[in-house]
């Protein structure tokens, strides 16, 4: 992709994305994470409505009375996105690969960020980290982070994203939101990663995923390719065990991974090739919310 042809797709997904960040997500965005943040202030005396999770008891002890902390909103929000680079994500069947998708959310988040004055900041991962770009402010910078998302080649094709996680940890001393976009297809275990991050920071994961990944077409004999080993197998798909076979694991694939967010109490929702997901990532937003 030629310097020209580049800047016209970024300039193409920046005017798709304008609208809908200005109609739906700046208000969405700003009520689900904005003040989540909290500088302490000062210290008062106890009222009447005040959270008991709010005493200062230090300071009562000292002066024999009840006090309670003040905090502050942190009025400006840091934003990161964690992006799965890994060879499954340029996979696609519905007039869309997954990466294309995943550029279009990334650009809806990055410039609500731009149109809320804060920061935002991305990790490229796959096998570990590929790319860290660190947080920054406008609209230059949002276009950054496309562009390299859009023209960035891994070295690895293979996914890990515990290693990307314990990077992002390690250097995200401030607490952000983050939004982790994956597919979340990985053989290592990355639960206890994600307990960590969402320890320390605001944790949403947003699942990509493509039809033909839950269906096997009955379309014969095919070779089928692995994205990321660089491997082959013959599969007969007119074979009714085989696609029966085929669906029963994803299915035990997408629930495990669904579990894994519901037990660790991390915002989670399923983003699909070819179809809207503007409504699925209001409504994550409103619980998100609550």
């Amino acid at each position: 992709m030629t310097t020209a042809e580049l800047l016209k797709k970024i300039r193409r997904i920046e005017i798709q994305t304008k609208s809908l960040t200005k109609q739906f997500f700046s208000g969405q965005y700003h009520s689900s994470f904005k003040g989540r943040g909290m500088t302490f202030s000062e210290v008062r005396e106890y009222q009447i409505g005040d959270e008991v999770r709010t005493i200062d008891w230090n300071v009562t002890a000292r002066f024999n009375d009840t006090y309670v902390k003040v905090f502050e909103e942190e009025r400006e929000l840091l934003v990161m996105l964690v992006v799965d680079i890994s060879g499954s994500i340029d996979f696609g069947t519905q007039q869309q690969t997954k990466k294309e998708l995943a550029l279009e959310v990334m650009a809806i988040l990055a410039f609500s960020a731009v149109e809320n004055n804060d920061k935002v900041g991305a990790l490229f991962i796959a096998d570990g980290v590929e790319k860290f770009i660190a947080p920054g402010k406008g609209r230059k910078h949002a276009l950054y982070i496309l562009r390299e998302f859009i023209e960035f080649t891994p070295k690895s094709r293979e996914t890990h994203l515990a290693k990307g996680l314990e990077f992002f940890v390690n250097s995200m001393k401030r607490r952000s939101t983050c939004f982790i976009i994956s597919d979340f297809l990985d053989n290592h275990p990355f639960n206890q990663s994600l307990l960590v991050v969402n320890k320390k920071h605001d944790l949403v994961a947003l699942q990509i995923t493509d039809y033909a990944e839950d269906h096997l077409p009955d379309i014969g004999i095919v070779q089928w390719i692995n994205a990321e080993s660089n491997t082959y197998e013959w599969v007969n798909t007119s074979d009714k065990n085989t696609r029966a076979l085929f669906e029963r694991k994803r299915k035990e694939q997408k629930e495990k991974i669904n579990d894994t967010f519901k037990k660790s109490g991390i915002a989670h929702a399923v983003l699909q090739t070819g179809q809207d997901f503007v409504p699925t990532m209001i409504q994550l937003f409103k619980r998100h919310a609550k």
